[in-house]
C-alpha cells in the first residue's frame, strides 16, 4: 500500500479561533454557508527526524454554533444549569465536583481538562480530569472558584473578596491523548518485535513536537527533557528497549500528568457558576431569643423580668466562645395584643404573657420598629456593633405576617384576604387556625408589598443586619421573593437569605433559584443509619449546587423523639452529624442544657420559648459537656478545609446497623495549605448502648495512600491510630459517641 502523505498544518490557539469565529459571523452569506461545515485548524509541524514525514496530529475544529461538536466529543456536563438560566451556586473557594462524558471515535485515547475563569475571563485554575468509568466515558474533576476567605462584609480587606464574587465559568476541554495512544501501541510492538522502527520514530517525532508546543506550558528544563528523550528514541544504534525507555519512564509520565501534549483541543460551552461570599455555604448559626437572654426572676414578686437587647450581649459572648459565626434572632418587633397567644400556644393569654414574637405589630409599630420592651433602635445597632467586634454576623428573622393590631391592617387593608362579610381572614390550615395572625394576600398589590418589604429590609441592613432568615417563604409567591431579593442584593450584594421552608422539593429548589442562599431541611427527622446514608449524599451531591441545606438538630418548632429519648449522648450525636454532615449547621440555645421535654402530642418543647420568656441558669451547662462538644466541633470545622464543601462526602461501609461512617476529602491542590485534607467521621447512633463495627475505606477512591498504613488523629480526643482498608471501631455513648479522624 502506498504511504499516505499527511499535510503539515499550523494550529491556532483557542482564543484566536474564537476571534476568527466572531469575525466570520458578520461576513457574507457565502461565509455563513461555509460556517456550517467543520473548519479544520492547523497544527505546528514537529521537528523532522531522519527526514520522515510526520503523522498529522488531531486538529482543533471550531464549534462556532451551539450544539456543534469539536474534534473530541464533550457531552453531559454536570452540574448542568437549569434551562441555561440558573447557574449552580458555590461559595468563594468551595471545592466542588464536575463530570462530563469525553470520547473520540475508535480506540484512540483522550484526555480532559477543566479550565476555571473568573468574572473577568481570566484563567485562575487548570486541573486534569480523571476517567472514573471508561465504559461510559465519564470523567471527573474537583475544582474551586477563587480562594476561601473568612472575611466579613464590614472587615478590612473585604473589598478584595467582593471583586471575586459574581459569575465564574468552567470549560471542559477534551483532547486527543496522542502520547498515551502511541505508548500503548509502542509497548506492544517492542515486546513482540513488530514494526519497531516506525513505532519508535513516531514516538521521537511526538516527543519533539510536545517539547515545542506552547499549550503544554513547559519550563526550559522540561523542554530539554523531552528533546533529549526524542533524540535518544530516534537513535537507531540503541536497542529497541532502550529507545522505548527514553519516552516511557516516570519523568515523562509526570510531565504527561502535569503538562500533557493536548491535540485536537475541543472546549465545551462554558458552564456558569454563581460564586457567593464567605458564609453563604460554610457557616455555623446560633439562635437565641433576646427577651430570654438575661431574663431574671424578681425575688419580691416572683415574676419574670424579661431580657433586653442590652442583656443580650451575653448571648453574643456565648455564641462567640462556642465558635459560631452567625447569631440568629427571632422577630424583635412589637407584639400584637388582639388574640395574643398564651403559654404553650393556648388561645387565652394571661396578663403577664408576652405573646409570640411571630404575632407581629401593635399600636407601637410594625416590622420597622424595635419592641420597646427590648430597647431602642440604637440598642439594636449597639448589639450589631458588638457582634461585629466578636466576628459574628447578625441574622434577623423576617416573618411576613401581621397581628390584627399591625399598622398595615389600617393603612393597607387590600394587603389582607377578606371574607365575604368584609372581615379579614385569620391564617389557617383547616382545622387549625392562627387567631393572632393575619396572612398577607399578594394578589391585589404585590408591587406595593414588595416596595414596603424592600424599604424595611434596607432599614435593618443599615442598622447592621447582614442576613435575613425568612419564616415560611414557601407560603408566599416565589416571584415575590425573586423581586425582593434582587432589589435588596442589587443595593447590598453582601446580604444572605435563609429559607425556613419545610415543603415540597420543587418549591425548595425554586426558592434557591431566586436567591435563598441557605435552607432549613428535613435533617431533624433523618435519624437511622439507613435514612442518613441516603440523606447525606443527597445534601452533599448535585442538589447542593442549588439548595444549601443547613442542619439544625432542634429549633423552637422542632424537638424530635430521638433528641427527647437519647439524653446527653443523643445531643452530642446529632451535633456531630449536623456539624460534619453539612457545611452549614445551627444550634438553638438551650441545647447545651439538654432542654428535651416535649409538649404532649407535639414535636416541640413544653413551655415553649415562642410563647413565654425563659429564665436559664447557664452555669449548669458545664455539667452536661454539650457546650464543650459544640466548641470542639466548630474548631474542627474551621481547621479542616474538607468540612467546607457540599460536594466531597462519601458514605463508608459499616458492618453494624447502629454505626454510621462517612468521609470528607479535599485534594492538596484545593485546600489552600498544599496538603490534602481528609476527615473520617464514625458515629454510634445509639445513645444508650455500645456498638462495634468494621469500617471499610476505599483508599483509591478517597485519594489516600495504598502502600502504607494511615496515621489518623481523633480530633475530639487527640488519640492517634493506624488505619487501612478495614478498621475495627468500638464506641460507647458514656465514653465516645463518635470519632472524627483526620488523616495525618
Amino acid at each position: 500500500m502506498a504511504a499516505v502523505q499527511h499535510r503539515a498544518t499550523t494550529r491556532t490557539s483557542n482564543s484566536d479561533s474564537t476571534k476568527t469565529a466572531k469575525s466570520k459571523t458578520t461576513s457574507s452569506s457565502k461565509t455563513t454557508t461555509k460556517r456550517k461545515r467543520a473548519r479544520t485548524a492547523t497544527a505546528t509541524p514537529p521537528a523532522a527526524l531522519h527526514g520522515l514525514a510526520s503523522e498529522a496530529p488531531a486538529p482543533t475544529i471550531e464549534a462556532s454554533e451551539p450544539g456543534q461538536f469539536g474534534r473530541i466529543n464533550v457531552m453531559d456536563i454536570t452540574p448542568a444549569e437549569e434551562r441555561g438560566i440558573f447557574p449552580a451556586r458555590v461559595e468563594l473557594g468551595e471545592p466542588f465536583e464536575m463530570t462530563a462524558q469525553v470520547f473520540i471515535e475508535g480506540r484512540t485515547k483522550v484526555g480532559a481538562t477543566a479550565i476555571v475563569r473568573n468574572p473577568r475571563g481570566k484563567e485562575t485554575l487548570r486541573r486534569p480530569m480523571t476517567c472514573v468509568n471508561p465504559g461510559l466515558d465519564r470523567w471527573v474533576v474537583t475544582v474551586k472558584c477563587g480562594d476561601h476567605s473568612d472575611l466579613k462584609p464590614w472587615e478590612d480587606g473585604y473589598a478584595a473578596v467582593k471583586r471575586q464574587l459574581g459569575e465564574w465559568t468552567v470549560t471542559i476541554e477534551g483532547w486527543e491523548d496522542t502520547y498515551i495512544s502511541w505508548l500503548h501501541d509502542a509497548r506492544i510492538k517492542v515486546r513482540v518485535k513488530d514494526d519497531v522502527n516506525n513505532a519508535l520514530d513516531s514516538g521521537a517525532e511526538l516527543l519533539a513536537r510536545w517539547a515545542a508546543t506552547p499549550d503544554a506550558n513547559l519550563t526550559a528544563r522540561d523542554r530539554k527533557t523531552l528533546e533529549k528523550a526524542a533524540e535518544t528514541m530516534a537513535d537507531a544504534s540503541l536497542s529497541a528497549e532502550d529507545r522505548l525507555a527514553a519516552g516511557d519512564n516516570p519523568r515523562i509520565a509526570t510531565l504527561h500528568d502535569t503538562h500533557p501534549l493536548r491535540d485536537g483541543i475541543s472546549p465545551s460551552q462554558p458552564q456558569r457558576f454563581k460564586v457567593e461570599r464567605p458564609k453563604s455555604s460554610f457557616a455555623a448559626w446560633y439562635q437565641f431569643f433576646p427577651r430570654s437572654e438575661g431574663a431574671t426572676i424578681n425575688p419580691t414578686t416572683g415574676k419574670i423580668v424579661q431580657g433586653t437587647l442590652k442583656t443580650s450581649m451575653a448571648g453574643l459572648e456565648r455564641a462567640a466562645a462556642e465558635g459560631f459565626d452567625i447569631v440568629y434572632l427571632p422577630p424583635i418587633f412589637p407584639i400584637g395584643v388582639t388574640n395574643r397567644k398564651g403559654r404553650n400556644n393556648s388561645l387565652i393569654a394571661g396578663p403577664d404573657d408576652p405573646g409570640s414574637p411571630f404575632g407581629i405589630g401593635s399600636e407601637l409599630g410594625g416590622h420597622d420598629t424595635v419592641d420597646p420592651l427590648l430597647g431602642t433602635m440604637d440598642d439594636f445597632k449597639a448589639l450589631c456593633q458588638r457582634a461585629h467586634e466578636l466576628g459574628l454576623e447578625i441574622a434577623l428573622d423576617f416573618a411576613l405576617q401581621c397581628s390584627p393590631d399591625h399598622p398595615w391592617v389600617k393603612a393597607h387593608p387590600a394587603w389582607f384576604k377578606h371574607k365575604p362579610d368584609d372581615t379579614i381572614a385569620f391564617a389557617e390550615n383547616p382545622p387549625k387556625k392562627y387567631q393572632d395572625i393575619y396572612p398577607i394576600d399578594f394578589n391585589a398589590d404585590m408591587a406595593g408589598i414588595e416596595k414596603e418589604v424592600e424599604r424595611i429590609m434596607n432599614l435593618w441592613i443599615e442598622a447592621g443586619v447582614t442576613i435575613f432568615r425568612i419564616d415560611n417563604p414557601h407560603t408566599k409567591p416565589v416571584r415575590f421573593w425573586q423581586d425582593v431579593i434582587a432589589a435588596v442584593t442589587k443595593k447590598h450584594p453582601e446580604i444572605l437569605f435563609l429559607a425556613e421552608a419545610f415543603t415540597r422539593p420543587g418549591m425548595m429548589r425554586a426558592l434557591s433559584y431566586v436567591g435563598f442562599t441557605q435552607s432549613h431541611c428535613y435533617f431533624p427527622w433523618r435519624n437511622t443509619k439507613e435514612e442518613l446514608e441516603e440523606y447525606l449524599p443527597t445534601t452533599n451531591g448535585d442538589d447542593g449546587y442549588y439548595q444549601h441545606n443547613t442542619f439544625w438538630p432542634t429549633t423552637p418548632d422542632i424537638l424530635t423523639a430521638y433528641v427527647r429519648d437519647n439524653g446527653i449522648a443523643g445531643h452530642c450525636v446529632r451535633a456531630v452529624l449536623a456539624a460534619l454532615g453539612s457545611p452549614s449547621w445551627g444550634i438553638y440555645n438551650g441545647y447545651e442544657l439538654i432542654e428535651n421535654k416535649q409538649r404532649p402530642g407535639f414535636e416541640e418543647q413544653i413551655d415553649n420559648e415562642k410563647y413565654e420568656v425563659k429564665v436559664r441558669d447557664w452555669s449548669k451547662a458545664k455539667q452536661f459537656g454539650v457546650a464543650e462538644m459544640l466548641t470542639s466541633l466548630n474548631k474542627i470545622r474551621r481547621a479542616h478545609p474538607a468540612a467546607r464543601s457540599y460536594h466531597n462526602l462519601t458514605v463508608l461501609q459499616s458492618s453494624d446497623p447502629g454505626v454510621l461512617a462517612f468521609a470528607r476529602h479535599t485534594p492538596a491542590e484545593l485546600t489552600g495549605t498544599g496538603h490534602a485534607d481528609t476527615l473520617i467521621v464514625v458515629v454510634n447512633l445509639d445513645g444508650h448502648n455500645a456498638h462495634q463495627a468494621m469500617i471499610h475505606l476505599d483508599l483509591d477512591e478517597l485519594g489516600l495512600p495504598t502502600d502504607r498504613p494511615l496515621n489518623v488523629r481523633d480530633e475530639l480526643t487527640g488519640r492517634e491510630f493506624q488505619w487501612g482498608w478495614d478498621n475495627y471501631v468500638s464506641l460507647a455513648p458514656w465514653a465516645d459517641v463518635a470519632h472524627i479522624l483526620s488523616v495525618q
